[in-house]
């Protein structure tokens, strides 16, 4: 008899994360990611290890964050949300399954992540929004918060807004629009970006606060950025404020994706990834402590996004052949100048770590 085929199956999954330590598993208290494991060995009565897309801290709410399991069970992957939803507690739903490739990634796919901190602006407090909102009395001045998040959209070292736990190996991340509305008491601070850091949201959320309550002047959210120094920014808002909205995958690349800042200005071609397997990085400018990173996380990149080799330039010559990188090792290559983009000196970034997999494999 044929074994069942074994498939990668996508949750969508909205929580009131009230009485959760987190998504990720905890020694020491329940979480979203604990519970569904049980449910879903329970049900499908194989050991199940879900991934996340986004590991939303202690007491943070969810509308559709993701995660995605793989089983061989027999049960069709649309009609699993419905058989979870029987045995899991009332403030975790499953909004959708699917299958989805056995290759496909949450945390390794471009995508678009929205949150929404919520804060209740008035004189007393509503007791039914006292787990959604964080609750603030002092009057906030909207205006001067808007002016203060307007230097946070772009590409930039969010550092200094970031839990100095954490666990991440580079800090530059895209924010693609910061709003703030208000309707009646009820602030809402909207960020949409590429990915966020450990408590990102939080912390400029805590320092929007501070600014809005006149404790800091605009121009502070300015100079935490610059000062890439956590100490120089806000407090971390508090959680129940917290909601991740949506995660919104990209399935197409830019053909040129042109990033400009105080810092760097760089374009990555990525017109020929899928018709030739490589993409173009020109670095025309750069500030010299951030040149290294900047290779390493855009050569990264563009590996992520299916290119098989990766050239890369720098306008001022900072670059040189045999030069490593990280993971990276740059060779000179003396191809037909036209294969190029624009002009300049080019090199190869090899990528060690897949070339010594490749060597191995071919032992075999």
């Amino acid at each position: 008899m044929e074994e069942n085929r074994k498939k990668r199956v996508k949750l969508t999954l909205a929580y009131d994360g009230t009485a959760y330590c987190g998504w990720q598993w905890q020694p020491n208290g329940r979480t979203i990611e604990e519970v569904l494991n049980e449910v879903l060995k329970s049900l499908l009565k194989e050991d199940i290890q879900v991934i996340g897309g986004s590991r939303t801290d202690s007491g943070v709410h969810a509308y559709a964050n993701v995660a995605v399991f793989d089983t061989c069970a027999r049960i069709p992957a649309e009609k699993i949300s419905f058989a979870m939803n029987q045995k899991l507690p009332p403030d975790i739903v499953v909004q959708k399954s699917e299958e989805v490739p056995l290759t496909w990634h949450p945390r390794k796919c471009n995508s678009i992540k929205t949150y929404e901190y919520r804060i209740l602006n008035r004189t007393m407090p509503f007791p039914e929004l006292r787990l959604t909102s964080y609750f603030l009395y002092y009057p906030l001045d909207v205006e001067k918060m808007r002016q203060a998040a307007k230097c946070l959209v772009g590409e930039h070292d969010f550092v200094s807004f970031c839990s100095t736990k954490t666990s991440a190996e580079e800090t530059i991340r895209t924010l693609y629009s910061v709003e703030i509305e208000k309707n009646n008491d009820l602030i809402v601070i909207r960020l949409k970006g590429s990915g966020f850091l450990t408590h990102m949201v939080r912390i400029i959320a805590g320092t929007l606060i501070k600014i809005g309550m006149g404790i800091f002047p605009p121009e502070k959210m300015k100079e935490s950025l610059e000062a890439r120094d956590r100490t120089t920014a806000g407090p971390r808002a508090p959680a129940e404020g917290l909601t991740l909205i949506s995660i919104e995958e990209q399935t197409e690349l830019l053909p040129v994706d042109t990033v400009t800042n105080e810092h760097w200005d760089y374009s990555v071609y990525q017109d020929r990834i899928v018709s030739e397997g490589k993409a173009f990085i020109e670095i025309r400018r750069s500030d010299d402590r951030d040149l290294c990173r900047n290779v390493i996380r855009l050569v990264k990149h563009a590996y992520q996004n299916k290119a098989r080799e990766v050239f890369i330039m720098d306008a001022k010559g900072r670059l040189s052949d045999q030069q490593v990188l990280g993971d990276y090792k740059l060779h000179a290559r003396a191809e037909d100048s036209e294969s190029y983009p624009v002009k300049g000196t080019w090199f190869f970034a090899e990528d060690q770590v897949r070339s010594k997999k490749e060597e191995e494999a071919s032992w075999e």
